[in-house]
């Protein structure tokens, strides 16, 4: 079952952990997160992150972010090998879909991420009132 490490700036990755174990609390227990501050740097995000990844102890890791490009992003950038994958744009659906397949490998699990938060966006528009 590969972990989830979910980065992004302060305080929207402990919201969506707060989101996931709302809906599905007995799938939170492979998922961490890192809140990044203002103030943080790309390598001290980097440094968390590898201590939350230590302390995982996880042979398969996906990372999601939110921004692509931002801090975040980056630090998660450098964390990527053989055993870690990154998808960039999290989303609560998403997520979501993140922890009820997080026991498929782990690029059919990232797979599954840019599934779930494409398919979460979609247009909106108000009812025919004729």
């Amino acid at each position: 079952m590969a972990h989830l490490l979910l980065i992004a700036h302060a305080p929207l990755a402990s919201a969506l952990k707060a989101v996931a174990q709302h809906t599905f609390p007995s799938c939170t227990a492979q998922l961490s997160v890192l809140d990044v501050a203002p103030e943080m740097s790309a390598d001290e995000v980097e440094s968390q992150a590898r201590a939350l990844l230590a302390s995982a102890g996880a042979d398969e890791v996906l990372v999601l972010t939110d921004v692509f490009g931002a801090t975040p992003s980056n630090a998660a950038q450098r964390l990527l090998g053989e055993q870690v994958r990154m998808v960039s744009g999290v989303n609560v659906p998403m997520l979501w879909r993140t922890l009820c397949y997080s026991s498929e490998p782990l690029d059919a699990l990232a797979q599954r991420a840019i599934e779930g938060g494409g398919r979460g966006i979609a247009p909106v528009t108000s009812p025919d009132k004729s």
